[in-house]
């Protein structure tokens, strides 16, 4: 019998590349929760509905369910850390705590639950799992949202110690890909610059000097870090970090983006917005050692199939997919 895997957030970027791949894969169950989204058409999924942040959600949401993908979460673009990031503070928090003590109470059998690196300096060498010091403050805007990263991925590690569940905090770079989010309101860095290069006509202004560094993992990185946690993770307790383990400069990225459009744009700089020299990028020795897992998918590599993906996918007088909520072409 198939272990029956619930993806929950199953209509964010993570979330449904989680369900395509698992569905996909045959090897799996797969059920996907939803809340305000609609649901898509995914060969061998089940829906449910719920808000995850109601305690009533749980009644049996999680009966029968051997692993639990928790995808879900209220997220935005860079401008809501900075103008409500509380948002992101009482709702994780809430439906994380309700979750893993459902997980708890059903006796799951492995929780996966995605963190982030907002908790890390910058620094010019890959930072391990244990570069994190909690003496050291966060910056003043990642205050909020760190902290509750942190608490929840405290949570794991409580409720792995009291139960015969196994719990796997993720602290991932920026995943881009397939279904990212490519609307400028509420994209990071790797979707607005997709979006901002397909629709530019002459010329793209990029903030500052573009100096700052970032890790980029390409989605299907991710979901293949997932299915080998589920496999192989030794103990019931793991906090792993899940990166490319480069770091390369906006300013490259948006060079590397331009040329894979094929598009022939000056690249212009605002120098009025400020520009902060940071670098972050991941040592992922211990996932390598033990899941055996390293990214497969370089950057330009990534940055081609993406551009293919938009094309394909996005209605850029609109930048919504084309003929919601099932696009053209998945992942």
């Amino acid at each position: 019998m198939k272990q029956k895997l619930l993806v929950c957030g199953a209509t964010g970027f993570i979330g449904r590349n989680m369900v395509e791949y698992f569905a996909k894969s045959g090897q799996y169950d797969v059920h996907a929760v939803r809340f305000n989204r609609p649901e898509y058409a995914c060969k061998d999924v089940t829906w449910h509905k719920a808000d995850l942040r109601n305690p009533e959600a749980y009644n049996t949401l999680l009966d029968g369910v051997d692993v639990i993908i928790q995808a879900a979460a209220t997220t935005s673009g860079a401008k809501d850390i900075v103008t409500r990031p509380f948002i992101h503070v009482t709702d994780n928090a809430v439906m994380n705590s309700y979750l893993f003590r459902a997980a708890f109470e059903k006796k799951v059998k492995h929780v996966i639950f995605f963190s982030c690196t907002v908790m890390y300096p910058s620094g010019d060498k890959p930072l391990k799992e244990t570069d994190f010091d909690a003496n050291t403050p966060l910056h003043p805007r990642y205050f909020g949202v760190g902290n509750t990263k942190i608490y929840i991925e405290k949570m794991c590690e409580f409720f792995a110690g009291i139960s015969e569940t196994k719990f796997t905090a993720i602290r991932h770079s920026n995943i881009y890909g397939a279904h990212d989010k490519f609307d400028l309101e509420r994209s990071h860095v790797f979707g607005a610059t997709v979006t901002k290069v397909m629709t530019a006509k002459d010329s793209i202004s990029v903030w500052g000097t573009g100096e700052e560094e970032r890790d980029l993992l390409h989605a299907e990185d991710l979901t293949h870090f997932v299915e080998l946690a589920i496999k192989k993770q030794p103990e019931k307790y793991r906090l792993y970090n899940c990166g490319l383990g480069k770091a390369v400069s906006i300013k490259e990225l948006v060079n590397k983006i331009v040329i894979a459009s094929g598009k022939k744009l000056e690249i212009k700089h605002d120098l009025s917005q400020p520009t902060i020299k940071t670098s972050l990028f991941l040592d992922c020795a211990l996932a390598k050692k033990e899941l055996g897992w390293e990214p497969q998918v370089n950057l330009d590599d990534g940055i081609k199939s993406t551009i293919e993906w938009w094309r394909d996918n996005i209605n850029p007088e609109t930048l919504k997919p084309f003929d919601a909520p099932n696009t053209r072409k998945s992942a």
